[in-house]
């Protein structure tokens, strides 16, 4: 049995400036998505998707045509979507044979179990842990495979194979990759606070897109803030710096903030995390927050040091 491990994400710093080379603060998660594949006696391959409890959540039966075209055989009916499922799975495989015609003779005879450790609504990386795996699998280059499918800056891949944080930027379209020590004494006062809603990142990408013509001017200033995020000692000055990032970004976004949209009588610091609106957020607070947040309906909130490698 061949075997494949990668961790999820979060970006603290520099979320859609990311896209056009602004410099970001990007935090591997200590969960993320394993694959495992072994021969099996069927024609074409069997394909199971596992979710957090271990229960299959997709299911799928693959054959290959003659012209290198995944074609779907079957389909357990675990959810709506198993239908959309297979086709985007199906379409980054064919990716990975592009990029590497003798990966086609790796998929006949195949059972392959994915194995995901965090909640699939959650936005830690369901998607690039998956192509960070078939890549490694195929042996292919992984940000070459997430371009050909679900595009980004590649920050997520970056982290999927990082231990711990990193720096990270695009120049002239290429991935630049810094580890970096970021252990503040105040992380006990960091947490993660889940929106109860996933947002799709190529929906995110495109929304920005359409409204933001990215200035040198705001990429300089994402990328200073990051530097100081990352170099600051004191929490009330990460605050300021959060806030101020915040502002940035939704000045240039023509959105609210998430405070001003939800938290507008929280008494610490919120920023949001990726693609704004949804998945999780950062809160800072020097007192346990998590019932202020069940109260406003948010229920999972996990301290820093439980969710970040």
């Amino acid at each position: 049995m061949r075997q494949y491990y990668s961790h999820g994400k979060l970006l603290l710093t520099g979320e859609y400036a990311i896209l056009d080379g602004a410099l970001g603060l990007a935090l591997p998660t200590q969960l993320g998505q394993s694959l495992a594949c072994e021969k099996n006696d069927q024609n074409g391959f069997f394909w199971r998707s596992l979710d957090e409890q271990k229960k299959t959540w997709f299911e799928s039966t693959f054959t290959l045509d003659p012209e290198k075209r995944i074609q779907i055989t079957s389909l357990s009916p675990h959810t709506r979507s198993s239908k959309e499922t297979a086709t985007v799975l199906a379409s980054i495989l064919e990716e990975a044979i592009k990029l590497n015609p003798s990966f086609e003779g790796s998929l006949s005879g195949q059972a392959i179990t994915t194995h995901l450790e965090f909640n699939r609504d959650w936005g830690l990386g369901s998607s690039s842990t998956l192509i960070n795996n078939i890549a490694k699998w195929a042996e292919v280059d992984p940000y070459a495979l997430l371009s050909e499918t679900m595009g980004g800056s590649g920050y997520d891949i970056a982290c999927a194979d990082a231990n711990g944080p990193i720096l990270y930027h695009l120049e002239e379209g290429w991935p630049v990759i810094e580890k970096v020590l970021f252990q503040p004494s105040f992380t006990r006062d960091l947490y993660f606070v889940y929106l109860n809603k996933k947002r799709k990142s190529t929906d995110a990408i495109h929304q920005y897109r359409n409204i933001q013509a990215t200035s040198a001017e705001l990429i300089a200033h994402v990328s200073s803030l990051t530097r100081q995020l990352l170099a600051c000692k004191e929490l009330t000055l990460f605050e300021d710096l959060l806030n101020e990032h915040e502002t940035l970004l939704s000045r240039a976004l023509k959105i609210p903030t998430i405070r001003e949209t939800l938290f507008s009588d929280y008494p610490g610091t919120i920023k949001s995390l990726g693609a704004w609106g949804g998945d999780f957020v950062l809160a800072t607070s020097q007192a346990d927050p998590r019932d202020y947040f069940k109260k406003k309906g948010f229920t999972v909130v996990i301290p820093y040091s439980d969710m970040i490698l």
